[in-house]
This record gives C-alpha cells, structure tokens and sequence, in this order.
C-alpha cells in the first residue's frame, strides 16, 4: 500500500516523436486543495507542436501496419500494469486533480476496463460481402467493404476524468491502427503521461502516441486546424467545442460538450434507492461531471418526504482532504470555477429561490448544496459544473417531460418509478443520449454508446462506438 501522506514532487516530460522531451519553460501543477506543488510537466510551443504533426505521420504509418494481434497484445499488457498500479495512479489523480481517493480508485478501476474492452473490439474489426449485382448491369461484379484507420488523430481531454476519459481515445485509436495526438488538459497532465509511459513500455510503436503538454489557448489552433488531422476528439466545455467545431475544417469531429441533466422521480418511486443514488449523482467529483444530477423533477405526492431524505443523507457528506478514505467530496478545479459556482448560486437566490443547504464557498471548495424556486436563473437552463442541485415539483407525467426537455442539452436524464408503462414512455420522450431507469443520471459503462442531443455534442463514445468513429469504410470492387 502506497503511504498518501507522503508527496513526491512529479518532473514529467512529455511524448514527442518517441522521446520523453523536457523544455526550459514548464507548467506547475497543483493541488486545488491547497496550491501545493504535485508536478511540473513541459510548457510546449508551437514548435512541439509541428514536431507532434510530423512525427505522428510516421506514426501513422506504423500504427497503420500493425498486425491486429499486436494491437490486442499492447492494449491487453498495458491494462495488466495498470491494474497493478491501481493506488499509483489513484494517488496521482487525487492529488492533480478533483477526485477523493476513493474516487479516483473507481477512475483507475474503469480505465483497466477501458482498455480491456479496446483490446477485444480490436478484433472486431469487420467488413461485409456487397451484392453488386442488385443493380442491373453489375452480375459480373463481386466485392466487400473493410474498415482502415482514419489517421492521425487528435484527443484534447478534460480534468474531470484525466486518466479513463484519456483511455476512451487512446484505446480505441490503438485498436483502430490510428495515430493519436494527445492534449490533456493542462491542470491535470500527470496521469495521462504515466498512461502514456504505460503504452510504450507495453510496445507501442515509436510515434503512434503524442503526449504534448501545454496551454490549449495557444497551442490547440495549430493542432485543430492543420490538414494532417483527420479527427478531432474533444470532451470539454460547449463554447470550446463549437470554437473546434468551426476551426476543424473537412474532418471528422466527435465532441462531448456536458450537459444539465433531469432526473424525474415519480409518486411510485423507491425512495430507498432513488435518494442515496441521486445524492451520488449530485455530488460526486464535487458535481464537476456532465452527467451531474442538476435537476429533480419530483412528484408533489412525494416532494416534501424526497426533499427531507434528500437534505438528511447529504448531511452526512464529508468534505475536505481528498486523500482521506473518510472523505466523500474534495474541491472544485480552481478558486475561478468555484466562484462561478457561487455567482450562479448567488444569483438564483437574488431571483427568490430558498436555499436548503450548502451554498458556502470556502477557498476552492462549495458545499454540497440543494435550492428550490429556482426560475429564469443560468441554474435552470446552462451547466452548473459544480456541486448545486435543484429540485421542483410536478403533478403531470408529461410536464415533468416537457421539463426535462426544456434546455439545450440532451446527454442523459433518469427517472425512478416501479411503473413499466411509465418508463417506457420517459425513454421514448426524453430527448437525451441515454436514459436511466431507477438509477441516477451520472451512471456510464465504458462499452455503452455515450455521447447527446442538441448542445450535448456530436458522435458517441464507448469503445466499440468510438471505434467505428476512428476508423472508415473502404470498398473494394471486381469485375469478373
């Protein structure tokens, strides 16, 4: 077992053309707990950034020629190791980043899992037989299609899951044959390079994975936009991705960009179920995840019983250091994203909403907080990142769902109800990626397709999903 007490400053250098590169000037990376110092990675510049590009190209070419059994035994080695390095890289993502330790062992766990699955889909890779003579005059025809790798492609991932969301591109561009430019974010690039470190000890080939280190601001344009990318992979906030979106030019995009997610709770519910999950949803990761349960919609039969059990379990919650087991919700990313918090908050209760509890900011922390008469406020209709729900009541099904619907988001929504009838109909109405039935909104298997409606993004994730995105059809004809 790992001693948690004990903190090792990281000096990490970052993965160009198949070299661990230091440069003169660096980033810091801290501790949003309390600024401590965790680690100093490489501040890259648009040079790196060239030398990304061009080493990627030979890159391309080896991950393009690896036999798809190689793939499978890369990925497969590379999930042993970390499996074996749980509490390393748990340690790691608690101290960069916002995860408690318990948390952040649940990450690890998920990213074994992750590349688990890429290893296996690797295999899966298929094609078909075409009946070309369904047209007249195409009888002497015979041919298929096969899937090829897209190229090279480039991942710019979040701090909210800064090692398995790292692996949901990585895995899946490995199995596919794909090069791949990696940006993680620049407040938590450490365990994304000890992923990287992982990979190439377990074979990758030189050039089929960059790790490049530094501000997106000034660096991701050049990487967005040069015509050697062929996708664009972005998990992020909504106004970064449509700034993506519009630089990218003729390519692929996949783009997961959060949402404001409704979770429905009807009279029939099981309250012993549905309060301590929706109370998970609502501040795990201390609510910065985009499946974060930011609405309840809950039956005025119930609304009163909910909303005191609701108060009661997260009375409960421990906040505080990341690193003791006993902790159950750390901080937020930076001093900034929680004062944003508390202007939204603040603002919803200049606008009559009741606080309930929570609603205190403390350096970068905010309690877990719960507000009701929330009308016409950014709470309601924009993404909150941050630990703050808010509740309503209803009396009609079907204005719970018009409700649910009202934002422009679409990534997941839940409901609770015993009723089969009832849930059928919240899955067929919900304008959303996913629906969860009895369970909360922030709930994700890494094999599910993942991704939303309207402002919520573009494409799916989930290995086999992404997998089909990275790479693309190619049809092979004969005469005969």
């Amino acid at each position: 077992m790992i001693n948690m007490t004990t903190i090792e400053i990281m000096d990490k250098k970052m993965l160009l053309n198949g070299a661990w590169v230091s440069r003169d000037e660096y980033m810091e990376i801290r501790d949003p707990q309390d600024g401590k110092l965790v680690g100093t990675v490489p501040l890259a510049n648009l040079d790196d950034v060239e030398l990304a590009l061009e080493a990627a190209v030979h890159g391309s070419e080896r991950a393009r020629s690896m036999p798809i059994h190689q793939r499978i035994s890369i990925l497969r080695k590379a999930a042993e190791e970390l499996e074996n390095r749980v509490e390393e890289f748990a340690r790691v993502i608690a101290l960069e980043g916002i995860k408690t330790i318990r948390e952040a062992r649940k990450e690890v766990v998920r990213c074994v899992e992750t590349l688990r699955i890429s290893s296996e889909e690797a295999r899966r890779i298929k094609g078909e037989t075409i009946p070309f003579d369904q047209f007249p005059g195409s009888e002497n025809k015979v041919g298929y299609y096969l899937r090829e790798p897209v190229g090279i492609i480039l991942a710019i991932t979040p701090f909210n899951d800064p090692l398995n969301l790292v692996a949901h591109k990585i895995g899946p561009a490995i199995a596919g044959g794909n090069a791949i430019i990696l940006k993680p974010h620049e407040e938590t690039p450490l365990c994304a390079l000890m992923l990287a470190e992982v990979l190439i000890n377990a074979g990758l080939p030189e050039g089929a994975l960059q790790v490049i280190t530094g501000i997106g601001s000034e660096i991701g344009e050049k990487l967005v936009t040069d015509s050697r990318v062929r996708m664009v992979s972005f998990t992020g906030g909504r106004l970064t991705g449509e700034k993506i979106i519009k630089m990218a030019g003729l390519k692929k995009v996949s783009m997961e960009l959060g949402s404001n997610a409704p979770t429905i709770i009807m009279n029939d519910a099981d309250l012993d179920l549905a309060v301590p999950s929706c109370v998970s949803g609502a501040f795990w990761a201390a609510g910065q995840n985009c499946l974060h349960v930011q609405r309840l919609l809950v039956h005025s039969d119930i609304y009163d019983l909910f909303k005191e059990r609701f108060i009661t379990f997260s009375g409960s919650y421990q906040v505080g250091d990341k690193l003791d087991e006993n902790t159950d919700m750390g901080p937020l990313i930076n001093e900034e994203a929680a004062k944003r918090v508390e202007k939204s908050v603040d603002e919803a209760l200049a606008n009559g909403a009741n606080l309930l509890m929570g609603g205190k900011r403390n350096g970068n922390f905010y309690a877990p907080t719960l507000l009701e008469n929330v009308h016409n406020t950014r709470l309601c209709y924009e993404e909150i990142y941050g630990p703050v729900t808010i509740i309503e009541s209803f009396t009609n099904f079907e204005d719970a769902i018009t409700r649910a619907n009202s934002v422009d988001y679409g990534l997941q929504a839940a409901i609770f109800t015993r009723n089969l009838e009832t849930a059928f109909k919240g899955m067929a109405d919900l304008n959303v990626g996913a629906v969860m039935i009895n369970e909360s909104t922030d709930y994700r298997m890494d094999a599910m397709p993942f991704g939303g409606t309207k402002g919520s993004g573009l494409g799916r994730e989930g290995v086999s999903f992404t997998l089909m995105e990275m790479t693309e059809p190619k049809v092979a004809c004969f005469t005969i």
